[in-house]
């Protein structure tokens, strides 16, 4: 039997914020007590598809082709095979939510302890808030630009008002965006995917990036679909406690996995067919599409941004308010997601003028803190298994528990596979640097180095059950 979360009810008490989808929501990291959870785990098929069937998605492809070198089929494979290790420990992750109520990174004092936590935390915080919702605000932006004509700056900012709307009003307009935002979306881009297959020539050779390519591929698809696995439980956490596990765990993974997917390989046969001479890369994508479908997609790219937007300034502030610092009272979690799209709007119109491969760069940036920081959290998750509940419950809001293994074992992941397997514009490791054929492995190199070392440091360090 499941005991309830350390500060939920478990009386008959009415609910306050509930279902109700037009109302600002007041809940920062505390967990959700009884009288306010609802909603069943479908809803997270639609909340983890809407956000990828967009721009960001389709790029992944594209660059897999034109930036690593692969052939369509070679960039297939890759893009499949990561995002498919990503969207699997989203939806893992995912019954954390329903479990204890609390977000994503509050969950992660459990690895951290509650005062190490603040480093992964602040950095998903800017991750989520500041750089993914510049690059997803920038290809929006540059879709209205084409659909419009109107100057880039203003699309910039008619766009990030929406975004940041929408996140302001908080986590049940959320999902109720992203499900009506969804068959839009996936008709739009299955007509655009059609019509991209029908001129696309998937049997070329691609320009040579073998092996070296192929895991650069792989890891920019593992790090864009386990770049969600930060805010998994952000948006399982309202569900009740006696939610069905297994679609807890299916559903977020099958609509991450799917749009996925088929998005970024739509994108990679895109990149086989020539774009016209310097068009944006929107404009390169909707190119030889006909006018109304091009159209079509143009206004999808922008619902797509918005709809990931959405989730990254939410989950931004969720892991602001899961820093466990003492903030004003005006600052909560609808004022945090106000200042969190005042800085992804600085970030975005610094990278206007050269969105490509600030966004390789970026992606790859991602995969390479996700890797040791899941590595972690995964093994810790492991070792609580049996834990009860109403003891983790309580270890969530105490400020003096610490875990220094987890904080030792994520830096030493980083500072190990960075140096010596970073293969980017900005960076080239020692290994990539003197052998390219092993491309980027640094997402694995960090996960394998801190999962293996927290396991070892824990295990000298106190019993499982602990």
């Amino acid at each position: 039997m499941t005991t309830a979360p350390a500060g939920s009810s478990t009386t008959a008490i009415a609910p306050a914020y509930g279902d109700k989808v037009i109302a600002v929501e007041t809940a920062g990291s505390e967990p959700i007590p009884d009288s306010e959870r609802h909603g069943s785990p479908l809803q997270l098929l639609w909340t983890w598809a809407s956000p990828n069937i967009e721009f960001a998605t389709v790029y992944i492809g594209v660059i897999s082709v034109l930036f690593f070198g692969l052939s369509f089929w070679q960039a297939t494979a890759a893009l499949l095979l990561g995002t498919a290790l990503g969207a699997l420990t989203q939806g893992i992750l995912s019954l954390d939510g329903p479990r204890f109520g609390v977000p994503q990174m509050a969950i992660g004092r459990f690895s951290f302890g509650y005062r190490g936590n603040l480093l992964p935390s602040g950095v998903n915080a800017l991750v989520a808030g500041v750089g993914w919702f510049a690059v997803n605000s920038v290809s929006a932006a540059f879709a209205l630009n084409t659909l419009t004509d109107l100057r880039p700056l203003p699309s910039l900012l008619i766009v990030v008002a929406a975004e940041v709307v929408i996140g302001f009003i908080g986590h049940n307009f959320v999902h109720a965006f992203e499900k009506y935002a969804f068959p839009a979306l996936a008709v739009i881009f299955l007509l655009a995917g059609v019509r991209t297959f029908q001129e696309a020539d998937l049997g070329g050779s691609g320009a040579g990036g073998g092996i070296g390519g192929f895991l650069l591929a792989f890891s920019t698809a593992w790090g864009y679909a386990a770049g969600w696995n930060p805010g998994a439980s952000d948006y399982s956490r309202y569900l009740p406690r006696t939610a069905n596990r297994f679609r807890t765990v299916l559903y977020p993974a099958v609509g991450l996995f799917v749009s996925i997917a088929i998005v970024s390989v739509i994108g990679a046969a895109s990149a086989t067919i020539v774009a016209p001479e310097g068009a944006t890369p929107t404009a390169a994508f909707t190119g030889h599409l006909p006018g109304w479908l091009s159209h079509l997609v143009l206004l999808a790219i922008i619902l797509g941004a918005v709809s990931a937007n959405a989730l990254n300034v939410y989950s931004s502030a969720m892991s602001i308010t899961s820093l466990g610092l003492k903030l004003p009272p005006w600052l909560g979690r609808s004022a945090i997601v106000v200042l969190c799209g005042l800085a992804g709007t600085a970030a975005a119109w610094a990278s206007l003028a050269d969105a490509g491969h600030a966004y390789e760069a970026f992606l790859l940036v991602i995969a390479y803190w996700v890797g040791p920081w899941l590595g972690v959290v995964l093994v810790e998750r492991w070792r609580r298994a049996r834990t009860p509940d109403e003891v983790l419950s309580l270890r969530i809001s105490d400020r003096s528990f610490t875990n220094w293994p987890g904080i030792a074992a994520l830096l030493t992941g980083i500072v190990v596979s960075v140096p010596l397997f970073s293969n980017q514009e900005k960076y080239v490791g020692w290994v990539p640097e003197r052998w390219p054929s092993f491309g980027d492995i640094t997402c694995l190199v960090g996960f394998v180095v801190s999962a293996g070392l927290y396991a070892v440091l824990r295990r000298a360090d106190q019993p499982a059950s602990a």
